[in-house]
């Protein structure tokens, strides 16, 4: 049975990268930790997962959870895969040791990318860090 904090997790990854390769789940499941461990952002997975950006409904960090539509993992074997993701990355085991703190989907190309540093791409996704001073 799964924990809050790793129900959390496994939903982020499940919804933001369940078509991607094991690492390009491992690389969300990595940014929500970094962002965890960050004193930018909140200090649990469930508080980065639903973290709010601004003043619209639909404009939450991470899309899935504020996009109106019922979390329902209907893919089992995708939800499976996500559960034993997050659970790894809980754990540090056969992570990617990325820094990164933001992502997005490569096909867009969103106003705050261009104050980061680009990182890498791994799968269908971008990640940035912050860049250096």
């Amino acid at each position: 049975m799964l924990t809050v904090s790793a129900l959390c997790l496994a939903m982020a990854v499940y919804y933001e990268a369940r078509s991607e390769s094991r690492d390009a789940q491992m690389a969300v499941a990595e940014v929500i930790l970094n962002r965890v461990n960050s004193p930018k952002f909140p200090n649990t997975i469930c508080e980065v997962v639903k973290q709010d950006k601004g003043p619209k409904a639909y404009d939450c960090q991470f899309s899935f959870y504020c996009d109106g539509k019922p979390e329902r993992m209907l893919e089992a074997e995708a939800w499976y895969t996500a559960q034993v993701i997050s659970l790894d990355a809980m754990e540090d085991r056969n992570t990617l040791g990325l820094t990164s703190m933001w992502y997005h989907a490569q096909e867009c190309d969103p106003e705050w990318n261009k104050k980061l540093k680009f990182d890498d791409k791994i799968g269908a996704h971008l990640f940035y860090s912050e860049p250096s001073k």
